[in-house]
């Protein structure tokens, strides 16, 4: 059982454009505060043997200039690396290359602000289909993994668990809420209120299997 509300309001969501070399590219900026140092929350974001324990199986070289493979998902190159504050890879998915960023800063006494920005070029057609959720609601399950993760209590979500409990009311209502979160951070980012709604009612059909109505 997890505080569904409580997690989805811990969570900062922002979404903007940066123009790159190869043309404009969407932004996509998510943000959470752990109880936990941030050598701490560096390590179980860069050890192979605790990133399957709150996101995904992972194989490679996990240093600078390696190459990952997260097990079904992504995989890519390691382009920067400064511990414990800082790394970027780039993040290689169905043919389609964008580019991550994690960021590690001290937010008071045992805690750490995380923040992982998303880089991507996406057609303009796709984005007005689905619009910022569609990784964005998948980023939400990330930062609610490591949260999980990071308490230590057993409460939360853990890898094993996932399947199931996305299936579950509470995992529907959770994808429901955060699509919702990025809807709004869309409306903020200057898309028309209701064309950032009806995108995130097809990425909320899309997570949840429940047709847009």
């Amino acid at each position: 059982m997890i505080d569904v509300i409580g997690q989805i309001s811990a969570v900062e969501r922002t979404v903007g454009s940066r123009t790159l070399p190869a043309g404009q590219a969407r932004v996509s900026i998510i943000s959470q505060t752990y109880d936990a140092p941030p050598e701490d929350v560096w390590d179980a974001c860069t050890s192979a043997a605790r990133i399957p324990r709150w996101f995904l199986p992972i194989s490679g070289e996990l240093r600078l200039g390696g190459r990952y493979q997260l097990e079904g998902n992504a995989g890519g190159t390691v382009e920067r690396c400064d511990p414990p504050h800082s790394f970027a890879a780039t993040w290689e998915y169905g043919g389609e290359v964008s580019w991550i960023e994690v960021r590690l800063s001290p937010a008071g006494a045992g805690r750490t602000r995380f923040e992982l920005e998303h880089v991507a070029h996406v057609d303009d057609q796709r984005w007005a289909e689905f619009g910022p959720g569609a990784t964005g609601v998948g980023w939400d399950m990330g930062l609610l993994g490591l949260a999980s993760h990071l308490a230590g209590d057993g409460s939360g979500v853990s890898p094993d668990q996932a399947a199931a409990w996305m299936g579950s009311d509470e995992g529907r209502r959770f994808m429901t809420l955060s699509s919702e979160r990025w809807s709004e951070a869309s409306v903020a980012a200057g898309t028309p209120a209701d064309e950032a709604r009806a995108a995130a009612q097809r990425t909320t059909a899309a997570y949840t299997g429940v047709p847009a109505s």
